[in-house]
């Protein structure tokens, strides 16, 4: 009978390979978006359905943004339902699904530390590594653990030169206001509502003033105030504003963990050998 601590051992890599599959499930949707438009949030509406036992239905936002359309230079309005709250003004992009025509509203997108490819794969060596290990194949097992290292190490360094290529223009924001979202309900186990604080921000842009709601958020109320500054990225090459630029200590981890792969690569080829 297989022990339950050996089952336990694949869900970190069916966790993390989900994780992956779904953003490059989003990757590719993008990619095959036959047009993209600018949009600017002229409405944003909260709507909360309860049954008569106070059960929440639905809770989402009723978004209405206004766009140029390409095709005949008028100016047009769509409402969409998203679960995101945005500011009035807010710069957001849509996209057009190529089977439907329909035009969809882009979620914010934050920048992943490790690439979805990566992160798929990573998932898959590590349900490889525990397939091996409950086998009793120590040296399968750990070549796989010297390939995901060596992975993540790679993946490191090249999101930093990429990084560092892009010439990132530093864009100086003020924070404007505080979203708070309730994450979850006091009840009778957990004690005290959960909440999350995300920081709005105004910066110019090539002369005109933008609104933005960052991806960046905190459990701590305290952690932004309204008033201070702090500073956003701007891509020119993919007009893209981010959020963070190439840290040095991201590179130095790469680093890091590139080298303890290739050493235990070669420590598990000296055995072999």
């Amino acid at each position: 009978m297989t022990d339950l601590s050996q089952l336990f051992m694949y869900f970190p890599g069916i966790i993390l390979f989900l994780v992956g599959s779904g953003q490059v499930k989003n990757r590719l949707r993008r990619c095959r978006a036959g047009m993209c438009v600018d949009a600017g949030v002229i409405s944003c509406k909260h709507v909360i359905k309860k049954d008569k036992k106070e059960r929440e239905l639905y809770n989402y936002y009723d978004v209405v943004v206004e766009y140029k359309n390409p095709q005949t230079g008028h100016r047009e309005r769509l409402a969409v339902r998203s679960p995101v709250e945005y500011a009035l003004a807010q710069q957001v992009r849509l996209y057009k699904i190529k089977d439907s025509g329909k035009l969809v509203l882009e979620e914010h997108r934050e920048e992943f530390l490790f690439h979805p490819w990566v992160t798929m794969s990573g998932g898959a060596l590590l349900i490889l590594l525990a397939l091996e290990e409950n086998q009793g194949n120590e040296i399968q097992a750990m070549l796989c653990l010297a390939f995901l290292l060596l992975g993540a190490g790679v993946n490191l360094i090249v999101d930093y030169i990429m990084l560092k290529k892009r010439g990132l223009r530093p864009l100086d924001a003020e924070i404007t206001d505080i979203y708070t979202r309730q994450i979850s309900r006091e009840t009778k186990i957990w004690k005290g509502a959960k909440y999350t604080y995300y920081p709005v921000v105004r910066y110019v842009l090539d002369g005109k003033k933008n609104i933005r709601r960052c991806n960046i958020n905190s459990s701590g109320r305290n952690t932004f105030h309204t008033g201070e500054r702090m500073t956003l990225y701007y891509d020119a090459q993919s007009q893209e504003v981010l959020e963070r630029r190439a840290g040095a200590g991201a590179a130095i981890a790469g680093i890091l963990l590139m080298l303890i792969g290739i050493l235990a690569g070669a420590s598990i080829l000296s055995v072999i050998l």
